[in-house]
């Protein structure tokens, strides 16, 4: 059963389509099989299928040829909830998902970039997953000004969209500096390293619509299951 956070399937579908065309996996002009045999591949309902196609048209990433098929049309910085994950599979691509462990208010780590203008905020540490294969570990913090409260059912797949939709705050940018760190010792069983070991370490500050920085993270990777990935355009 989907957590109460998860995106609706067709959304995921065309999220998952959209990293793929942004991988390179799909490329400009591809034609994608047919909608039932597609829709059996990936283990869903052609209705489904339907609404997510429909979405990637929406966004302009297919064209809907009547009696010929479906065709990816590639564009430059799609739509998408996932826009500023940097993380993809190995092979590319991949299906973000989280599974929040725990949602705390609390001081901020002294060891945290600069943000924000209360010593308080949100911490919020995930396992993040790309297509079910578990890929990350990562400790996010939100200024504590943005919130009175967060509890862990508030909170969505893409934190950003529930910024966005609850919070009224816009991740207008983020700035990534990657280098190694060592595995928290929150780490969940299920994540491959144990405490203490040497990881690829992504440590983000973000800036919302008003110009200021509310948000800090730090996330550790499994470097074979994902890579971090930054396309120019």
């Amino acid at each position: 059963m989907p957590s109460p956070g998860s995106l609706p399937l067709f959304l995921q579908i065309s999220e998952l389509l959209i990293r793929d065309i942004a991988a390179g996996r799909l490329i400009d002009g591809e034609k994608l099989p047919p909608e039932r045999e597609m829709a059996a591949q990936l283990g869903i309902a052609v209705g489904t299928l339907r609404q997510a196609l429909k979405e990637l048209t929406a966004k302009g990433m297919l064209v809907r040829v009547q009696g010929s098929g479906n065709y990816i049309r590639a564009v430059n910085a799609p739509a998408s909830v996932y826009a500023l994950f940097r993380l993809e599979l190995v092979t590319g691509g991949g299906l973000p998902t989280a599974r929040v462990l725990s949602v705390e208010r609390c001081t901020k780590d002294p060891a945290l970039p600069d943000f924000g203008d209360s010593a308080e905020g949100f911490r919020i540490r995930r396992l993040r997953s790309l297509s079910g294969k578990i890929a990350a570990v990562e400790e996010i913090w939100l200024d504590g000004s943005y919130a009175q409260s967060i509890a862990k059912t508030d909170l969505s797949e893409s934190l950003y969209l529930y910024y966005r939709e609850k919070l009224g705050l816009w991740i207008a940018r983020a700035e990534d500096r990657v280098g190694l760190g060592r595995c928290p010792d929150w780490a969940p069983d299920e994540f491959a390293y144990a405490a203490g070991t040497k990881l690829p370490l992504i440590t983000r500050v973000s800036w919302g619509q008003d110009g200021r920085r509310c948000e800090a993270s730090w996330t550790w990777y499994d470097p074979d299951i994902a890579q971090y990935v930054a396309r120019l355009k």
